[in-house]
């Protein structure tokens, strides 16, 4: 039975919502991250530990949040409040994460469409040296190429990046004037998210059509592209040539989870929200497993179309390839534009790139506004329709007041900035706030109530396989990942520059304004909760929500579910049961 009333927003077909949430997953972490991760952590042998945990996490994690959202009806904050009041603090926790993920996400975006836009020109601006831009370390082979280049001299592309798009200043102590160019495409960058996202699935539903397909008919022109260039058979081949010995190493299987961690959009609210808009009776596996398939493929495609064409860029230069690879946005605006340089009809594919690029973020950016949007709606509907009558005038206000909270990242020192927000927001807290959701959910609420719940929708449980990830393995990967993070935990440096101690300070500030939303979740239910002691008022807040509001419970027998027991989740349900 329905929770929410029928008068909730919902998807106007199913492949609005497959595109949805394949748009939100997969984004510029498959395209940047997971293939140097692969050649650093054992090559076509890190397949192995990326599909186990993929198996044994991913999906189960994504399973749980597409589950809880559809059945609750609710965002995250709302969800995990009507599943176990105790731990909505971590629903919370999420929209915060989300909130600052949309304030320097869009960066990454911004900066595509900064090459984007020079694409239209009759040779690439970063093919040589230009004095309008160009620093003194710019070193140009066309140019100098009887001289013996400078140790610490750069290349075009990157002295382009550095000196002409960030404009980048000596340290993030040196925050400088606003670059106004990136100003102007951040404006744009939030209108087009406006209007992805102002008339909730009606809008993004028509939207992801074009962006979530399109970045794989880029990726295929990419990769036929890369196989026919020279050397990219050694690129390939360094890409997956397996190195069985890294597998012992615990590094590797942590890098593997936390990779189907991040790429799934775990913990950020934002399968959960989307989910929310489904029918009731929506066959939710299906679409985990669609999820998955697409994420993992997506990974090993770009992997295969960066490293071919890395090959061939490594043999230009004459170096390893594992000298001219790089992680972040070094490989997607250093390392690749230089190959670019190196092709007929460059800029055609340095367009094309970049376009992807947009698509692929913006995905994921409109979805992560849609859970701050989603938040306030579910928690202050009445005071949204009486002081701002529509939604699209909420949708505005929020991009608005995220907009200014992202402008210090389009200063001359905002790269310094933008790297310490990415690098403790979500990174250092993520894991934190998704043991306390999953240990909410399945301990407290219980792994066999919430397959029962599936069942009631879907009319078919989940395999017994699920509510044990669910119950024991996802709970002791998560604890296992925070753990090893915490112990190989490093101050924050970025190109020999290491951040100041306030600096610092600042990020762990950043990190733990997530993080306390936990315990101040747990405060508020305790003193809401009802009881006339503090004993009363904890347990009660420790049952579900959603028990006062059916007017009649579920009894279905199945063995699947029946045949592992579960604490704090069997003795309240049998007790509601009976007193029903």
């Amino acid at each position: 039975m329905e929770i929410i009333p029928e008068t909730r927003d919902k998807w106007s077909k199913k492949v609005e919502y497959l595109l949805a949430i394949i748009g939100y997953a997969v984004g510029l972490g498959n395209v940047w991250r997971f293939p140097y991760l692969c050649f650093r952590s054992g090559g076509g042998a890190f397949l192995i530990p990326f599909f186990v945990m993929l198996v044994l996490c991913g999906i189960p994690l994504a399973y749980m949040e597409m589950a809880v959202g559809q059945f609750t009806r609710r965002g995250p904050v709302g969800a995990i409040a009507k599943l176990c009041p105790f731990f909505k603090g971590a629903g919370l926790a999420t929209v915060v994460i989300s909130f600052l993920f949309t304030t320097y996400y869009i960066i990454i975006i911004t900066w595509s469409f900064y090459y984007l836009f020079s694409t239209f020109q009759r040779r690439l601006p970063w093919t040589s040296c230009d004095p309008e831009w160009s620093s003194s370390l710019c070193w140009d082979n066309s140019t100098n190429s009887t001289l013996p280049r400078p140790s610490d001299s750069r290349s075009p592309t990157e002295d382009f990046y550095y000196e002409r798009v960030l404009e980048r200043s000596s340290g993030i102590e040196e925050q400088g004037s606003i670059h106004w160019q990136l100003l102007l495409i951040l404006i744009l960058c939030w209108i087009i998210v406006y209007f992805c996202i102002w008339k909730g699935p009606k809008s993004t539903g028509k939207v992801v059509y074009f962006t979530a397909t399109f970045p794989y008919l880029v990726l295929l022109i990419l990769l036929v592209r890369g196989l026919t260039l020279p050397g990219s058979e050694d690129g390939i081949n360094f890409f997956i040539k397996p190195k069985w010995d890294l597998l012992l190493r615990a590094e590797v299987w942590v890098y593997a989870a936390a990779q189907n961690f991040n790429s799934l959009g775990v913990a950020f609210g934002g399968l959960i929200t989307m989910s929310s808009y489904n029918k009731y009776n929506n066959k939710i596996i299906r679409d985990v497993l669609i999820l998955a398939l697409v994420d993992a493929v997506t990974c090993i495609l770009a992997g295969f179309a960066i490293f071919s064409i890395l090959g061939n860029l490594a043999l230009n230069q004459g170096k390893d390839v594992g000298d001219v690879v790089k992680e972040g946005p070094g490989l997607v605006f250093i390392i690749y534009p230089e190959a670019f340089t190196m092709m007929p009809a460059s800029q055609l594919f340095a367009f094309l790139f970049f376009f992807m690029l947009i698509c692929l973020g913006i995905d994921s950016q409109f979805a992560s506004v849609e859970v701050i949007v989603t938040t306030i709606q579910d928690h202050f509907g009445d005071i949204v329709k009486k002081y701002l009558k529509h939604k699209e005038v909420l949708v505005l206000l929020v991009c608005i007041v995220t907009f200014l909270f992202g402008l210090p990242n389009i200063t001359q020192g905002g790269v310094w900035f933008f790297t310490l927000i990415d690098y403790y927001a979500a990174a250092l807290s993520l894991m934190i706030l998704a043991f306390f959701e999953v240990i909410g959910i399945t301990w407290f609420y219980g792994a066999k109530r919430l397959a029962r719940d599936i069942r009631d929708m879907t009319g078919s449980a989940p395999n017994i396989f699920f509510i044990a990830c669910w119950y024991i393995i996802s709970p002791i990967l998560i604890f296992g990942i925070f753990i090893f993070s915490m112990i190989q935990y490093r101050p924050l440096t970025m190109a020999g520059y290491t951040y100041p101690a306030w600096a610092q300070v600042l990020g762990w500030i950043i990190a733990f304004t997530s993080v306390l939303c936990i315990p101040l979740g747990m405060v508020h239910a305790v003193r809401t909760a009802k009881g006339s002691n503090l004993l009363k008022k904890f347990r009660n807040s420790l049952k579900p929500q959603l028990l006062e509001e059916r007017s009649e419970p579920v009894i279905e027998e199945s063995s699947q579910v029946d045949a592992i027991k579960l604490p704090f989740s069997d003795q309240t349900h049998t007790q509601w049961i009976s007193e029903k």
